[in-house]
């Protein structure tokens, strides 16, 4: 009888999905075990089984729409929402937002409420399963989605049902997030790799729990990033920083080591060769 707990068969997955060419990524597959390293008591098969419903709804509403399937992007994007906010009745949680089930994909599924990212990865699960190109957007404060057709694409707020965004509501939206002088300028609305999603996804998780405290949930939650992106120079620094800060000396060098390997020129690194300095100096 095994006696692997769930938790080591999610870390186990994220390092085989670490190995990965970014398209090869199964997006919805990955954060449903990112989601099942915090909820290891959870039906996660429930949740995949929700997943392929989902996947087939999709198909069938496209298969449906000979518009939407011959590249009409609006009608894409109105076929998603009517499957995904109509049929399923997913929302964004505008009441308890900061709240952490909202980042992991089996407590969203069950709750049929989000983040943006979350609701997001679904939405790019089931443009994938309809045969549709599609992507995120790291929009400043708010995760978007862009459905693809030929030069063109069309930007969707999915933590609002689904509603498309052309200029005028684009430019609103980043006056509410960076103020009344923001304004759109070109690179707002670039195409984010799968990995990149994900990572969106996490940080908010290892946001909230370095805002109440939680460092060593924090941690735990780098280094499960960690095992998605082996090469995130970013993620070695903050994982080390947080091992200095828990007095983990040894973690903490070896997180260093391994950031200078991906990055061993500029400021940032002088400073971290710094750090690394002290460490060893406090070890002797």
């Amino acid at each position: 009888m095994s006696t692997t707990t769930p938790e080591a068969e999610a870390r186990a997955a994220l390092e085989a999905a670490g190995r990965l060419p970014d398209a090869e990524l199964d997006i919805a597959g990955v954060a449903l075990q990112l989601a099942r390293i915090d909820s290891p008591a959870a039906d996660w098969r429930g949740v995949a089984a929700h997943l392929s419903d989902l996947a087939r709804a999709a198909v069938e509403a496209a298969a449906a729409d000979p518009e939407a399937d011959a590249g009409d992007l609006e009608r894409r994007r109105a076929v998603l929402a009517a499957v995904i906010h109509d049929r399923f009745g997913y929302a964004g949680d505008t009441e308890t937002y900061d709240d952490l089930v909202n980042a992991n994909l089996i407590r969203v599924v069950e709750r049929r409420r989000g983040l943006p990212v979350a609701l997001g990865i679904l939405w790019l699960h089931a443009a994938e399963a309809a045969g549709w190109g599609a992507h995120g957007i790291d929009f400043p404060g708010h995760f978007l989605v862009a459905l693809e057709g030929g030069r063109s694409q069309a930007v969707v707020d999915v933590f609002a049902g689904g509603a498309a965004l052309a200029a005028p509501e684009l430019r609103a939206l980043l006056k509410r997030v960076g103020g009344e002088r923001a304004e759109l300028r070109p690179g707002l609305l670039l195409p984010m790799a799968r990995r990149d999603v994900l990572l969106r996804l996490q940080n908010n998780v290892k946001l909230r729990r370095l805002r109440s405290g939680d460092l060593k949930g924090a941690l735990a939650c780098a280094e499960d990033m960690l095992r998605l992106a082996p090469d995130h120079a970013g993620l070695w620094r903050e994982a080390a920083l947080m091992n200095q800060r828990l007095e983990r000396i040894g973690a903490a060098l070896a997180c260093l080591d391994r950031f200078l390997e991906l990055c061993p020129e500029g400021e940032q690194a002088a400073r971290m060769r710094a750090v690394a300095e002290e460490l060893r100096h406090r070890l002797n």
